[in-house]
C-alpha cells in the first residue's frame, strides 16, 4: 500500500512539471506574436521612410540636372557673347589702324622712289621725277597685300587720305614732302616685296617711268597715328 502511495506521489511530480513547462511554452508562444508585429511595425515605417527619401533624391537629381543644364546653356551664351565682343574689338581696332587713328608697330616694308639721277640734256625733267600717279601705285598695291597702316616719308595716311602733284614736290594731306618718297608699310615683308616684284608688276612701271625703286623689308616699323588724330 506504502509503495502504491510513493509511485503516486511520483506521477503526480511528473504530472506538475509537465504541465508547468506546457504552461511557460505557450506564455513565450503568446509573447511572440506580439514581438514580430512590433518588429514589422518599425520595419515598415523603415521601408516607408526610404522609399520617400529615394523619391526625395530623385526629385532632387533631377532638379540638379536641370540646374546643370541651365548653367552650360548660360555659359554657352557667355562664351557667344564674349566672342561676338572680341571680335567686334578686333573689328574696331583693324578699322582704327586702317583709318590711322592709332600708333601701329610690326613687320614690314620699305619702299623708296627717288628722281631720276641722270637727266638727258634734251629730255624733259618733268619725265625723271616721282609724281603722284607712282606713289598712288605703290599704295595701292599695298593696300591690296593687306597692308594695315602706311605712311610716307613718315606720314600717316588715312582711307580719305589725297596726294597732289606740286612741280618737284609732293602735297600729302596738305603738307609737303620731298624726294625721296619712303613708302611704309606695315603687314606681311614677304607678301609685299612679292606682290611689288611680280613680272610687269609696280616695280616695272616704276623703273619704266625712269623713277629709281630701292625696297627694303624691316622686322620693326613703328607708325604714329594720322597727323590729324595726334593730341
Amino acid at each position: 500500500m506504502r509503495g502504491k502511495h510513493v509511485i503516486l506521489s511520483f506521477v503526480l511530480l511528473v504530472t506538475g512539471f509537465i504541465v508547468s513547462l506546457s504552461y511557460q511554452y505557450a506564455n513565450e508562444n503568446q509573447a511572440d506574436p506580439t514581438v514580430s508585429e512590433s518588429q514589422w511595425r518599425h520595419e515598415d515605417e523603415l521601408r516607408r521612410e526610404i522609399l520617400m527619401q529615394q523619391t526625395a533624391n530623385r526629385d532632387r537629381q533631377e532638379q540638379l540636372r536641370q540646374v546643370q543644364r541651365n548653367v552650360r546653356e548660360l555659359e554657352a551664351e557667355i562664351a557667344q557673347q564674349e566672342a561676338t565682343y572680341f571680335n567686334l574689338v578686333e573689328d574696331l581696332e583693324k578699322l582704327r589702324k586702317v583709318t590711322g587713328k592709332v600708333e601701329v608697330q610690326g613687320p614690314g616694308i620699305e619702299v623708296s622712289l627717288s628722281d631720276y639721277s641722270y637727266v638727258p640734256e634734251e629730255g624733259n625733267p618733268n619725265d625723271y621725277i616721282v609724281h603722284e600717279q607712282h606713289i598712288h601705285k605703290v599704295v595701292h598695291e599695298l593696300i591690296v597685300s593687306d597692308a594695315e597702316a602706311i605712311a610716307i616719308n613718315g606720314q600717316r595716311i588715312s582711307h580719305h587720305s589725297y596726294i597732289q602733284c606740286a612741280g618737284p614736290v609732293i602735297r600729302i594731306d596738305g603738307h609737303t614732302s620731298y624726294a625721296p618718297f619712303v613708302i611704309t608699310a606695315i603687314g606681311d615683308p614677304d607678301k609685299f616685296e612679292q606682290s611689288l616684284n611680280i613680272i610687269g608688276g609696280v616695280k616695272d612701271q616704276l623703273v619704266n617711268d625712269q623713277i629709281e625703286v630701292r625696297i627694303q623689308k624691316r622686322d620693326n616699323i613703328v607708325l604714329d597715328p594720322f597727323l590729324s588724330e595726334k593730341g
